[in-house]
């Protein structure tokens, strides 16, 4: 580290610390109710992290609510609808109805939850609370998903998830603007289960050490599990599966996508012999337009290549073209170690409840 980051490094430290005073004496003021819970009668589960930036949450909602429709349990995901027009507002996805929903209302993240529901429904909205009661008894859930709620406290939860991303390097685990942390690791006591993510990725030294960071700061009977989030195929435009990811190996592809962690998207397809000749990124929960669209063909007509995005970039691109030389990679959460724990966790707290159906 030069002497010119380190002094501002020191110029920094103070306005590290308020930040995490400030979200410090927020959660007290919750914890001994000088700042009123909203409770409602059925299980909340909070899929949240501690850090800024993506870690994999929409898939590990999606995992959630499929195992929740497994045991015939009526599941409704809250989340803010990030860049949608009803971030500011509300509105509903039922199940039922996910394909007339519109991106640029509802958001990109709300749209891929939905896509994936047989039952139930995705609710937007920031004012997450308010918009639960509004339709809670239109939907009459089992289990609500609280996506990225770790600092969403105003809503009591029974259970708590706090996601990492393994590839983040260490010396980013510091509260901004010094580092990535939302607020200080002291707010992992909250956690009822932490889930590294992206553990394929790095190296298994990497891993312990992110262990080592973290562990003095959560309960040690809590379950620590490691996911990667596996393909489960190329799909076209209209979600019809067209092959395996091991028979990319050899093919040109042009890859675009508009997520957190691009680099990972590419990492995935050059891992399975994907010959990349060309990456676009744009930024994340980007609305894509014919232009972008027209620009990307000719970019694979001049490599004879296939144009691959993500299914959350895929929601938005149907919108503006409907191509067929536009696909899709699948993305599902894979456990390699700790699926067993969790559940059971989350099993046995949500017995504790009750539930409504």
């Amino acid at each position: 580290m030069n002497k010119a980051w380190k002094i501002f490094n020191i110029f920094l430290y103070p306005f590290s610390k308020l930040w995490e005073l400030a979200y410090s004496l927020r959660r007290s003021f919750y914890d001994y109710g000088l700042l009123k819970k909203d409770i409602f009668q059925v299980p909340v589960i909070s899929i949240g992290n501690l850090t800024f930036g993506g870690t994999g949450k929409t898939p590990f909602i999606i995992y959630l609510s499929k195992y929740f429709q497994e045991i015939q349990k009526v599941p409704v995901v809250l989340t803010r609808g990030y860049k949608g027009e009803f971030e500011n507002s509300d509105g509903i996805i039922m199940a039922g109805k996910k394909f007339k929903a519109n991106p640029v209302e509802y958001g990109d993240e709300p749209l891929l939850i939905a896509r994936r529901l047989d039952k139930g429904a995705v609710i937007v909205g920031k004012k997450r609370s308010q918009n639960l009661k509004k339709y809670f008894h239109q939907v009459k859930p089992d289990v609500v998903l609280l996506d990225d709620g770790y600092q969403h406290i105003q809503i009591f939860r029974s259970f708590n998830v706090a996601l990492f991303d393994a590839t983040l390097p260490l010396d980013r685990y510091r509260v901004a603007p010094l580092g990535y942390l939302r607020e200080g690791l002291s707010a992992l006591n909250a956690a009822d289960a932490i889930v590294l993510s992206r553990c394929d990725q790095v190296s298994d030294e990497k891993i312990e050490e992110l262990e080592k960071l973290i562990a003095p700061y959560h309960y040690n009977n809590i379950p620590v599990a490691k996911i990667r989030y596996l393909p489960s195929g190329v799909f076209d435009i209209y979600f019809n599966k067209l092959y395996d990811v091991s028979e990319l190996e050899g093919v040109n592809v042009v890859a675009a996508v508009a997520i957190a962690s691009p680099d990972s998207f590419f990492d995935m397809l050059t891992s399975f012999g994907a010959n990349v000749v060309h990456k676009q990124v744009y930024p994340d929960h980007y609305y894509f337009t014919k232009e972008d669209i027209n620009s990307l063909l000719r970019t694979a007509a001049e490599h004879s290549a296939i144009i691959i995005t993500s299914e959350k970039d895929l929601v938005k691109i149907r919108k503006v073209s409907q191509d067929v030389k536009i696909t899709f990679i699948n993305i599902d959460v894979d456990f390699i170690s700790g699926e067993r724990e969790f559940l059971s966790q989350v099993s046995k707290r949500l017995s504790l409840e009750t539930i409504h159906s």
